[in-house]
């Protein structure tokens, strides 16, 4: 399955937006507000719970600076990745499209496809918000 967010634009340089993404931490900021918990594990690694679904524990896979910062899930049981495709518009500025992508049988796909969708789709506005 793959799914991706609307791409936006960010008022920082592509270098400035692909450290931010590297820096887990401030993953807590972009976080949805249904969030019920957040907590850096590693300097590359978090873990985060939205209100009725299952902790989901990220961590930093790949950095290619200054255009693309790749997450992967810890566990092998739900094997998928977040990837930030950065663009330099100017010295300042800089755009950013969230790729999903994840391995699920066809039910799975079915229930996780609009929460999913709809997360990404906040990590995105809330990074234009930055």
């Amino acid at each position: 399955m793959r799914l991706n967010s609307k791409k936006v634009t960010v008022q920082k340089s592509a270098a400035e937006l692909c450290d931010f993404l590297t820096d887990v931490k401030n993953f807590e900021t972009l976080m949805p507000e249904n969030i019920s918990k957040f907590e850096v594990i590693r300097n590359n690694a978090f873990v985060f719970a939205l209100k009725g679904m299952p902790e989901i524990a990220l961590e930093v896979k790949e950095v290619e600076k200054p255009n693309k910062v790749v997450l992967g899930a810890i566990s092998d049981k739900i094997p998928f990745s977040l990837t930030g495709n950065i663009e330099e518009v100017s010295e300042n500025t800089s755009t950013v499209e969230l790729l999903f992508e994840g391995e699920f049988n066809t039910m799975m796909a079915m229930m996780v496809k609009g929460p999913i969708s709809k997360f990404i789709e906040t990590l995105a506005t809330n990074l234009e918000r930055l």
